[in-house]
């Protein structure tokens, strides 16, 4: 949150629940008139929360990104965080300083310690950006497919970069539900042209897994045509195509919150997307993540 005003700087990142493979043709690339550092303000008050629709209340506005953090953008994070050095370079990962959690010591909780945690790997196949030498840049054509393969401190340092901080539990489901009881953020149904999922037909699909940001926009896109997505405030990919980090972490454990779904849910199971169904991991697990500021 950018806290002068009460408003929000909220990342949010994608675990997919496999990683991003090589393109096995070419990655086409559109002109999606998406402007991927626009911000949308979310109102104080009450909404809907839950499968079973219990009344909640945000106490304050807060701002969010209408999309997801870009690769572009999260190159341009680590460059600019590297040569003013809140980053650093290690064998196979960049790395960051995390202050660490408070500890209870309940049976299955894992200590997180203040110190240096890995944000993103740096040799992995799978990751969209290319390192070259202490440059980050991206692999042609997913400049403006959301940002991949980083842990929930590479979320977590982006944010903090940026002076702001990760969506708690709560905000991320307003922003996606907006105050009706609608199970997805364009509305009550999903089918074909609404989200990246399994079998979405889309012109991406068998190539790069990951559509561009803002991509199911209502817009056709050779011939494929896409329903206009955002939810009731004008916020993009909050079902399918990633899993997003908050910054909640689960009651008794070391886990983070996760929201959204990914790219391997299909049209039915794609229910794990829907905006009321929570997930959660470890913080050190990154094998495909995104950031939404």
């Amino acid at each position: 949150m950018k806290w002068p005003t009460v408003t929000a700087l909220l990342a949010l990142v994608l675990v997919a629940c496999a990683a991003p493979g090589s393109a096995s043709t070419e990655v086409p690339i559109y002109d999606l008139d998406i402007d991927t550092s626009a911000w949308a303000r979310i109102p104080a008050g009450a909404f809907y929360q839950g499968q079973h629709n219990h009344a909640a209340t945000i106490d304050a506005d807060y701002e969010i990104m209408v999309t997801h953090v870009t690769n572009a953008q999260y190159a341009d994070f680590l460059n600019a965080a590297l040569t003013v050095g809140e980053v650093r370079l290690t064998a196979g990962a960049v790395t960051g300083h995390y202050p660490g959690d408070p500890f209870h010591g309940y049976k299955h909780e894992v200590e997180i310690p203040a110190g240096a945690w890995d944000l993103m790997p740096t040799e992995d196949p799978a990751l969209r950006l290319t390192l070259d030498g202490t440059t980050f840049s991206v692999k042609p054509s997913y400049e403006d497919h959301p940002a991949t393969m980083m842990s929930w401190f590479g979320a977590w340092a982006y944010c903090s970069f940026y002076n702001g901080r990760l969506p708690t539990d709560a905000e991320w489901e307003k922003t996606a539900r907006g105050t009706d009881t609608r199970p997805y953020p364009w509305g009550d149904e999903i089918a074909v042209g609404h989200a990246n999922f399994v079998d979405s037909r889309d012109p991406f699909e068998g190539r790069s897994e990951t559509t561009p940001v803002g991509f199911y926009n209502g817009s056709t896109y050779d011939g494929f045509e896409t329903h206009d997505a955002a939810s009731p405030y004008g916020i993009y990919d909050l079902a399918g195509n990633v899993w997003e980090w908050t910054g909640d972490v689960r009651v008794g454990t070391h886990h983070r919150g996760l929201r959204g779904a990914a790219l391997p849910t299909t049209p039915i199971t794609c229910a794990s997307g829907r905006s009321t169904i929570r997930n959660h991991s470890t913080p050190a697990l990154g094998w495909a993540s995104d950031v939404r500021a």
